[in-house]
């Protein structure tokens, strides 16, 4: 990626470190056992603490709550379950009184079944918004129209014997697919987007923003080559096939340019979109982020897997800064969908509180902007739930194989003595884990060597040197499994220094690199000027 050269190098969010809050599990004011906007409002000053710069709130709007509010039922309206309108204006109001902006989850590209947009368009074939979702007629054997699978397992396609007709559905069957092609959908999804604007929010996310729009044509997807070799060894069937046709289709830029317009109707608003794409995440982000005309930026997940090395790390970034050109990425380790990073990446014998270290200065010193979720400050572990705890639909269909989502999703904790940790005073929705306590924010609150401690100490780093925020990155030669690089901008240039391995490991200066003073001395230098790494050591210097 090149420095921006649309204006807006300045912008709040190029270079800004936003922190996830999942509604659900972050704070509950009613004993009910769900958290609520209330909850967040009480528990902002914590994230403000942290020294970020916005606060993300996944769904809150009304639904039926069968894939935990990514199913909406009512876009202009709060569930009950979280409070009412006035709850969230309260919230807006303490978050931009304590500094934070405020970022929302859209859910455009599909609705609950339960919307009143789709009881309508599934009533017949020739109502007001008959086209408003995506139906398609049967093959004459009476299979689905395609190939098409859905992310939550099984076909992409739910008959429904009113319409007698198939719906087409990315993920469970209560979530029917929006009609992108139908200007009248985009323009009431747009209407939903206004409205939360008007109410004060500073960004969104936008969820599987490349589900968008699917080929008018319906054509089948192939196979991927591994599939017909016969050595294709995921859990999930949807990693079997190519998606060429049923996501990612280049009519969304067209309509990325009308969100982006009507979010250029408010000052300083953003969208970070979230792109799932497999094997085309790099040319789908560009697409999506170039030219200052679309979405200001997006994440993938290519850091939010199973690899933890140097050369992985190296490889995405540099790939993302060949392919990105004046695009941004937002990196992010963890969020509500994935294994909690401390436990992808702590090694059977390792040091969890030392990877949680490791892992916030790397993720401080890459470039663009960061996402932090929810407990990751505390260095929560994944939690380990029996199967009858669950409520995620993907743990409870795909169990044993796959165990869901829930053990990243468990409920903060935030007085290590209190009932369920402080969460609420009622049954919480999912348990608190018992080894959560010792991690509780009070006990970290009161330790300068605590993990939490060291999420503030490495965010105050990055506020101050804005060759972390916005500066240009260059990659180092390194042997082993040792990552080095040079940040520069602001008037600055920064040696970063990242030992992955388990064991110590030396690393040489380049001879024309110039004088280094430490800035954060997690390295000694050696008599043959070198830098001497502990093992998940880190080392960050000024170069003159």
């Amino acid at each position: 990626m090149v420095d921006d050269n649309t204006g807006q190098a300045n912008a709040w969010w190029r270079g800004c470190v936003i922190y996830q809050v999942y509604p659900r599990s972050f704070q509950d004011t009613t004993g009910d056992g769900s958290g609520d906007l209330k909850g967040i409002t009480a528990r902002l000053a914590h994230i403000a603490s942290l020294g970020v710069d916005a606060v993300w709130l996944s769904p809150f709007f009304k639904s039926p709550m069968a894939d935990m509010g990514y199913d909406v039922s009512d876009y202009r309206d709060v569930d009950p379950m979280f409070g009412s309108l006035e709850d969230f204006d309260a919230l807006v109001a303490e978050a931009h009184r304590l500094g934070l902006k405020v970022v929302i989850d859209q859910v455009l590209s599909h609705s609950s079944d339960k919307h009143e947009w789709f009881i309508e368009s599934r009533a017949s074939r020739d109502n007001p918004k008959a086209d408003w979702y995506v139906w398609a007629d049967t093959k004459p054997d009476g299979n689905a129209p395609n190939n098409w699978l859905s992310v939550f397992g099984g076909p992409a396609w739910e008959w429904d014997s009113t319409r007698r007709q198939y719906y087409m559905h990315n993920f469970l069957a209560s979530q029917p697919d929006l009609n992108f092609h139908n200007p009248d959908v985009q323009d009431a999804l747009l209407d939903t987007v206004r409205f939360w604007l008007d109410r004060g929010v500073d960004g969104f996310r936008l969820d599987t923003v490349n589900y968008y729009v699917h080929d008018r044509w319906l054509r089948s997807n192939p196979p991927l080559a591994s599939s017909v070799a016969g050595t294709n060894g995921e859990t999930n069937t949807y990693l079997y096939q190519e998606h060429l046709f049923d996501k990612t289709q280049p009519e969304n830029l067209a309509f990325l340019r009308r969100f982006r317009a009507l979010l250029d109707e408010y000052p300083d608003r953003a969208a970070v979109g979230e792109i799932g794409d497999e094997g085309r995440s790099l040319q789908t982000l560009a697409a999506y982020t170039s030219g200052g005309d679309k979405l200001q930026m997006c994440y993938t997940f290519d850091l939010l897997g199973p690899q933890f090395s140097a050369a992985h790390v190296r490889g995405c970034v540099e790939a993302f800064e060949h392919a990105v050109a004046d695009g941004w990425v937002c990196w992010a380790f963890s969020n509500h969908d994935v294994v909690r990073h401390v436990s992808r990446w702590t090694r059977p014998d390792g040091d969890a509180d030392a990877v949680a270290r490791f892992s916030i200065m790397l993720l401080a010193c890459l470039r663009g902007s960061i996402c932090l979720y929810q407990g990751e400050e505390l260095g929560l572990e994944e939690a380990e739930l029996a199967y009858e705890d669950l409520r995620d639909p993907v743990g409870i269909r795909f169990w044993p194989g796959v165990k869901g989502r829930d053990g990243c999703r468990t409920p903060m904790v935030w007085e290590a003595g209190a009932d369920n940790a402080g969460f609420s005073t009622g049954k919480p929705w999912l348990p608190v884990p018992a080894g959560h306590r010792a991690r509780a924010a009070d006990v970290q609150n009161g330790s300068a060597q605590s993990v939490l401690s060291a999420y503030r100490s490495t965010l105050a780093l990055r506020r101050r040197h804005p060759a972390l925020v916005s500066g240009s990155i260059r990659f180092l030669d390194a042997e082993g499994d040792v990552l080095a690089f040079i940040r520069e901008g602001g008037r600055q240039r920064l040696l970063c220094v990242f030992n992955f391995a388990g064991e110590p490991a030396n690393w040489a200066l380049p001879p024309d690199i110039g004088a280094v003073a430490a800035v954060l001395a997690g390295a000694a230098a050696g008599e043959e000027e070198a830098l001497s790494l502990p093992a998940l050591g880190c080392f960050l210097g000024r170069l003159d």
